[in-house]
């Protein structure tokens, strides 16, 4: 086995979060789970650790969409853990549970009574509390002591490929989807120097609890699980990748590049606002 390593997944009780929870259990890795289900949260937490002895997992009731709460949650598991943090992977997330709420064309008398507010929620868990999870992994992950060349951690983000197409049923979730996958790409250099990684899993449809009917599946190309825990094992492998997107679709990882430059003054203008340092 190698070296046990402390990991915190975010939405770790169920979905996706839950089959990175047991992947990195099975390599007998101390993985903490931040999830906002406190009534099946310990018990997947006990199930986990009963089904791999050689791993230690613990269960932190958490809403992401807190940065008071993830703060706690971390501080928390950081001293748990004795004072280390490998890995981050920043995973919690919700649909808009149907249609959306940004726009609404079919209410009636919507002149008479007004603009509908539209929920939010989907853009404060999925990219708020990304934000939140990234700028918590980074601070951890920075207090582990420098050794060159060596990996001090690694950040995954789970995003989507409704962040690389277009999602019109669900523009809300796009959006916030869209947003990690920017996150991720303009965050990696800024965190190299400090030998720490960040990268990102754009899966296609994975049969998860976070759709608001599970007959929705029966319409769908699903995607095995298996392929994203390839594409985990892919950024975990390789401490040389950042700012990378994955595309798990099928039984493939594929790495989507950003887009190419427009033109060579639009490169220029970019790389003129990283050597001044602000923008």
């Amino acid at each position: 086995m190698s070296t046990q390593k402390s990991a915190i997944v975010t939405g770790g009780a169920s979905g996706i979060g839950l089959a990175i929870t047991r992947h990195l259990a099975a390599q007998g890795h101390r993985v903490a789970i931040l999830d906002l289900n406190a009534a099946a949260g310990p018990g997947v937490a006990a199930s986990v650790a009963a089904e791999f002895p050689q791993s230690t997992v613990s269960f932190h009731q958490c809403n992401v969409a807190s940065w008071d709460e993830q703060a706690a949650a971390f501080a928390k598991v950081f001293q748990e853990h004795g004072g280390r943090l490998d890995i981050v992977v920043a995973n919690a997330g919700v649909s808009e549970q149907g249609a959306t709420s940004l726009v609404r064309l079919g209410e009636e008398d919507a002149a008479a009574k007004g603009p509908t507010r539209p929920k939010t929620t989907t853009v404060e868990v999925n990219l708020l509390g990304t934000i939140y999870s990234v700028n918590l992994a980074v601070h951890y992950m920075n207090r582990k002591p420098k050794t060159e060349g060596a990996s001090r951690g690694s950040i995954i983000c789970t995003a989507s490929n409704a962040g690389l197409y277009p999602l019109p049923i669900a523009p809300l979730y796009a959006a916030s989807k869209f947003g990690v996958v920017g996150l991720v790409r303009s965050t990696a250099r800024v965190i190299e120097k400090a030998n720490l990684q960040i990268n990102a899993l754009a899966p296609a449809v994975l049969e998860t609890n976070i759709a608001p009917d599970k007959d929705l599946f029966r319409h769908m190309i699903v995607t095995p699980m298996e392929t994203l825990i390839r594409g985990v094992d892919q950024f975990l492998a390789d401490a040389s990748v950042s700012g990378a997107v994955a595309e798990i679709h099928g039984d493939k990882v594929t790495i989507r590049p950003p887009h190419e430059y427009v033109d060579e003054e639009s490169r220029q203008n970019i790389e003129t606002f990283w050597n001044l340092g602000y923008a």
